[in-house]
């Protein structure tokens, strides 16, 4: 589990793929204290379990569904990528809850200066938007932002010079894709409403009067469904 808090900016050093799955290896610093072989750091957001520590970096397996889902494959060397490493039980959570596990990626749409602050808009797909809400939390390639705005074919985020000057976002232009992480709290409430959703889909028409339609969800269909 990470926080969206990027520690530093590596560099990629490598990337040898083989079909769709391969290695990649990370020029780091910062991120190296402490960890060992096993241990997770999120690079562009992607949760990777570092198998291979080097003075000045480290190298993770990339699997297929990783490059299918996220925007690793379209690195080269040289590029850089925001790091971070797994949450520390003991630390501060100064972003919010993310998991490494990239739902698909976007296109940077626009970037517009206002004031101190940057907004940038994101194009994403149905199945991450419908997650998405206003003041809610989102990750973009690993950066924990709030979300500003939102629209059935894409959203908004404000970013302060601090996240610009530390991460690599403000650095994209329109048409650079972005990994997309949905907060996963939403989720899991969007998978546990499912059943109900279901119930509701099959008891939306009344028994006794067909041509009537369902007031919704009251408390007596949950008495009824619930007991």
């Amino acid at each position: 589990m990470f926080t969206g808090i990027i520690e530093e900016l590596g560099s990629v050093r490598s990337l040898s793929l083989t079909g769709t799955s391969g290695k990649i290896t990370i020029d780091a610093k910062k991120v190296l204290e402490g960890t060992r072989i096993g241990d997770s750091i999120a690079v562009n957001g992607v949760c990777l379990t570092v198998i291979s520590l080097q003075r000045d970096g480290f190298t993770a397996d990339v699997m297929a569904e990783t490059v299918r889902r996220s925007n690793l494959g379209d690195l080269r060397r040289g590029d850089r990528v925001n790091l971070e490493r797994a949450m520390d039980a003991g630390g501060r959570f100064g972003g919010h809850l993310v998991s490494g596990h990239i739902d698909g990626t976007g296109t940077i749409r626009s970037c517009r200066k206002e004031e101190n602050a940057v907004w940038v808009t994101v194009t994403a797909g149905p199945d991450i938007l419908r997650l998405i809400i206003e003041k809610g939390s989102v990750a973009i390639d690993g950066i924990s932002l709030t979300v500003a705005a939102v629209s059935d074919r894409d959203f908004q985020v404000s970013v302060i010079p601090h996240t610009g000057e530390e991460t690599t976002l403000l650095k994209k232009k329109p048409g650079d894709a972005v990994n997309l992480e949905n907060d996963v709290v939403g989720k899991y409430v969007e998978r546990l409403l499912t059943p109900w959703r279901e119930v509701r889909e099959t008891a939306a028409v009344p028994k006794d009067n067909p041509g009537e339609s369902s007031p919704g969800l009251t408390m007596d269909f949950l008495k009824e469904y619930l007991s």
